[in-house]
């Protein structure tokens, strides 16, 4: 916990809230929130803001360097607040991040697109430091808001410093998969970590024409979306909004890919050979940022692994989940065909190229272009413009 009180001038908070509202993330009705509610007040003094131009993150210590934690704070930038789920202790980084404060631009385009109306009740998965359910709180009041968070020790932070603001929103442990019944019904779900499957619990626990609002992706790899989910009778109907990345949900991190299993049920120098005119900008590299989330969608259980470039080649791995198929796709500067080897009862690479055909035939329809329908038993179809139109079911791997 912060061990002493907060700067109250900061210039850098005063551009970071003029800078949102002038981008339109930060709505005009939500704009006393932001000044109420404090991001600082949610942070521990040793904490991991993600440098935008190393891509890492790196640790910065407020009892060490308080100009740059209020730095980190006041900026546009995602924090790591745990690794390892609690196992690891700083000052370096772990190897899992699985707790953070998001970016502001993130939290508040959530809480906009949320469309909330006074009296309405909130379900936030994912408590995290709490900032969003601390938001939540000052907008509805605190008797319309319930959080839940697996990690005790994380929900129990987060309460402390929600009270320290005189915000007492319903304050849960717990598997957020389930969402909390005993509050129920509300009429927004809001979730702040990602997950691969709608939670049937999530659907029966809105209102009719409840909304879901929840980062959701498939195995294949960061490709993931904000899906933004109606519910109509027993099922939940709706669009993705923008591309994201959040943490997953604990339950939902999905399988580790064991690269040395997959060779040696199919070693290098037994797989089918072959190449390919698709080039590294057009799947890895290039603009098409929606491309991995369009991938994801139409090659169920397949995982994606990009490999850093060196002397000038860079691999691109795919894998089966579902059994040890796997391809690989070797880029290299200067080569017109791409060299691509395949090996195991499916042809992923084959699978690959024959989404990517299909998407540009389509215009590479961008994330919006795309939707999700969810019945009451959690089965899952996606589709292309509209429910009625091209849909196919989406799989979910344990």
């Amino acid at each position: 916990m912060i061990s002493d009180a907060l700067r109250t001038d900061r210039p850098g908070r005063t551009a970071l809230g003029r800078v949102l509202l002038e981008s339109g993330v930060l709505s005009s009705d939500w704009a006393p929130t932001f000044a109420a509610v404090d991001r600082a007040t949610f942070l521990p003094e040793l904490m991991w803001p993600y440098d935008m131009t190393a891509r890492a993150s790196v640790a910065v210590d407020r009892r060490e360097d308080p100009d740059g934690w209020y730095a980190a704070v006041d900026s546009d930038v995602p924090i790591v607040t745990q690794w390892d789920d609690g196992a690891h202790r700083g000052p370096g980084p772990g190897r899992l991040a699985t707790s953070s404060s998001s970016m502001p631009s993130v939290v508040y385009a959530l809480l906009r697109d949320l469309d909330l109306a006074e009296g309405m009740r909130v379900l936030d998965v994912g408590t995290g430091t709490g900032e969003t359910a601390g938001a939540l709180a000052h907008r509805l009041g605190s008797g319309n808001v319930t959080t839940v968070e697996v990690d005790g020790t994380v929900s129990a932070a987060a309460r402390e410093r929600l009270c320290g603001l005189g915000l007492y929103p319903e304050v849960v442990v717990g598997d957020g998969f389930e969402g909390h019944l005993g509050s129920a019904p509300y009429d927004r779900i809001l979730a702040t970590v990602g997950i691969r499957r709608v939670p049937p619990a999530w659907i029966r626990q809105l209102r009719p024409g409840g909304v879901i609002l929840a980062p959701w992706g498939t195995s294949f790899g960061n490709g993931d979306a904000m899906v933004r989910l109606e519910v109509e009778g027993e099922a939940a109907v709706g669009s993705f909004t923008r591309c994201v990345e959040f943490m997953k949900l604990r339950a939902q991190r999905g399988p580790a890919v064991d690269h040395g299993g997959y060779l040696a049920a199919g070693p290098l120098e037994d797989a089918e050979r072959s190449t390919t005119p698709l080039t590294e900008e057009e799947i890895v590299t290039g603009p098409f940022t929606d491309l991995p989330f369009v991938l994801g969608l139409r090659v169920p259980h397949c995982r994606q692994a990009v490999a850093d470039r060196r002397e000038g080649a860079r691999p691109v791995w795919f894998y089966g989940l579902t059994d040890r198929s796997w391809a690989c796709v070797m880029f290299r500067g200067g080569e017109r065909h791409a060299s691509v080897w395949q090996s195991g009862p499916r042809r992923l690479w084959d699978e690959v190229a024959g989404v990517y055909r299909w998407w540009r035939e389509r215009g590479s329809p961008d994330v919006t272009r795309f939707g999700l329908t969810v019945d009451a038993d959690g089965r899952q179809h996606a589709w292309l413009d509209d429910p009625a139109h091209e849909r196919w079911p989406v799989q979910h791997d344990a």
